[in-house]
């Protein structure tokens, strides 16, 4: 039961830091402020998709309600990925971080594929 109110309490904390990113980021008055914490609040969904993928597995949720959330956590992350493109071209320098070693579904190649 612990388990599951701690991997509850990390879910709230990841969707609660999404809005708080951007707007943390937007506050900040740059650009290049504004992108880092976008990227972050892209991390966020992105650690929302690992903890339900974890639920799922653990048996706190069934596979038809994780679908639906990842694909709600995939809507989510494209005008996010969207508004981070645009301002990369609009600066001409782009914030880009190594890929990762394996492929994650949601990363921003897959997003568009």
């Amino acid at each position: 039961m612990e388990e599951r109110y701690g991997l509850t309490q990390q879910i709230r904390r990841s969707a609660v830091s999404v809005p708080s990113n951007i707007a943390e980021g937007r506050g900040r008055g740059s650009t290049r402020d504004y992108r880092h914490f976008l990227h972050q609040a892209r991390g966020s969904l992105y650690e929302i998709d690992t903890h339900i993928a974890l639920a799922e597995r653990l048996g706190y949720c069934s596979a038809s309600d994780a679908a639906r959330i990842q694909v709600a956590i995939v809507e989510a992350v494209k005008p996010l990925q969207g508004l981070i493109a645009s301002l990369d071209r609009q600066t001409g320098d782009p914030t880009r971080y190594p890929p990762p070693a394996t492929r994650h579904p949601l990363s921003p190649d897959a997003m568009y594929a």
